[in-house]
């Protein structure tokens, strides 16, 4: 039992750590170091959303053998050390199309390696934890992964504004590639210590389960996608939006995020407690529907007002993921078998990374299409992003409804029906 209380632990310490690199890499951190390179807004949105592509990877998990400890943490070192190597190459000399060239490179193996192993580190982290408290758990997961989130995003966005003020932005790189290397040993180390699972796949085993999930897990892949497409039509290119349209500083932008991780916090329990009552998939669609009152507040965020709505966005985003992640992920461990969870992971993050990614191109030639245009349709300023906000928008209420249809009993039900 304290073997198991243990383990729960650095689980809960591993995914904090891990949220504190994806801080690093992502947003508007992400948008400093592609702008340092001279990258295009519509770039930088197809960039941000290599994270979506890169699910497609996960298929690959099927193809991984040996023992599932070893290999999460060799593939976790690996996306590490890239993305590390992402904050060096504005350090770097020569042409900006190589070092273009280079950062695109380095951040897609970086999520191809992250996506080899979510699957399996998944499935093996979350069969530490009793199955009757998942709601609550991966609540309490988040809570300790955001509140550490919170003081580290001010943190890094008021270095980052200091060494701009300064003209030393190579500065704030440099140490950004020393604080990812720090948080990489600790990652590892909290992997180490954890119990590895009692079995590990071998190839032939996983290439014989690489087929279609069940009837109720296609139904969570389908849900999944809708919600793919929905978030990467305006969430990569925000950040961008806040640097330059809006003129937000880091500062700010720092202080909204920590806006939005305390609406997390303050919600994560009531939406955990909620989903262990009820299901995953009525949580979910609740969610989906506070997600689609952000996005239409952002459709009409412009430099007058853009300040106090990306408030109320961030607020409001913020409860919306206080249960959102947990229900997707719940959502397959739900509508899958045990022995089939990971595979079942893998198509559905496939499905959604794959749609996500279209969805981001299409923004991305919207980006530039209204931007080519001044950002004036028919007379009036009309800035690309709000347009992408009411798509998203649109997109999040499809999902919704589609979950309020498809799931009308328990997905964990229809999974052991099958």
């Amino acid at each position: 039992m304290n073997r198991t209380r243990n383990d729960c632990r650095r689980y809960i310490a591993q995914a904090a750590v891990e949220y504190l690199i994806a801080i690093m890499v992502g947003g508007s951190f992400l948008a400093t170091l592609t702008g340092s390179l001279g990258m295009s807004d519509g770039l930088t949105g197809v960039i941000t959303s290599f994270l979506s592509l890169g699910c497609v990877f996960q298929l690959g998990t099927a193809f991984t053998g040996g023992p599932t400890k070893r290999m999460v943490l060799l593939l976790s070192v690996g996306n590490q050390l890239l993305f590390a190597l992402l904050y060096v190459i504005p350090l770097l000399g020569g042409s900006k199309l190589l070092r273009t060239a280079g950062f695109i490179a380095a951040i897609l193996l970086a999520y191809f390696l992250y996506n080899l192993a979510a699957p399996r580190k998944t499935v093996w982290l979350m069969s530490l934890v009793d199955d009757a408290e998942r709601g609550r758990f991966t609540a309490k997961k988040e809570i300790v992964s955001l509140a550490a989130g919170m003081a580290f995003t001010y943190a890094l966005g008021a270095w980052i504004d200091h060494c701009r003020a300064a003209g030393r932005l190579h500065a704030a790189f440099a140490g950004g590639a020393a604080g990812l290397l720090a948080l990489t040993a600790v990652h590892t180390a909290l992997l180490a210590r954890t119990t590895a699972p009692a079995e590990h796949q071998t190839p032939a085993a996983a290439k014989s389960r690489l087929r279609l999930p069940g009837r109720a897990a296609r139904r969570a892949a389908i849900a999944l996608t809708i919600w793919g497409i929905a978030a990467n039509l305006a969430v990569p290119f925000y950040g961008t939006y806040q640097l330059n349209e809006l003129g937000f500083s880091m500062t700010y932008i720092s202080v909204l995020q920590i806006v939005q991780a305390t609406a997390r916090i303050f919600v994560s329990r009531a939406w955990g407690a909620y989903a262990d009552r009820h299901s995953f998939a009525a949580m979910l669609r609740r969610c989906l529907l506070v997600m689609a009152c952000a996005f239409l507040i952002n459709t009409f965020a412009a430099p007058s007002n853009g300040a106090v709505l990306f408030l109320f966005y961030n607020i409001l985003y913020g409860i919306a993921m206080g249960g959102l992640n947990s229900a997707l992920t719940n959502l397959i461990f739900d509508s899958a078998p045990k022995a089939e969870c990971a595979n079942a992971l893998a198509f559905s993050q496939v499905a959604s990374g794959a749609a996500g990614f279209a969805a981001a191109l299409a923004a991305s030639a919207v980006v530039r299409w209204v931007q080519g245009q001044g950002s004036r349709l028919l007379g009036v300023t009309v800035y690309a992003q709000q347009l992408l906000s009411l798509a998203a928008c649109a997109a999040t209420v499809a999902a919704a409804l589609y979950i309020r249809f498809a799931f009308r009993r328990s997905g964990a039900k229809e999974a052991h029906a099958e």
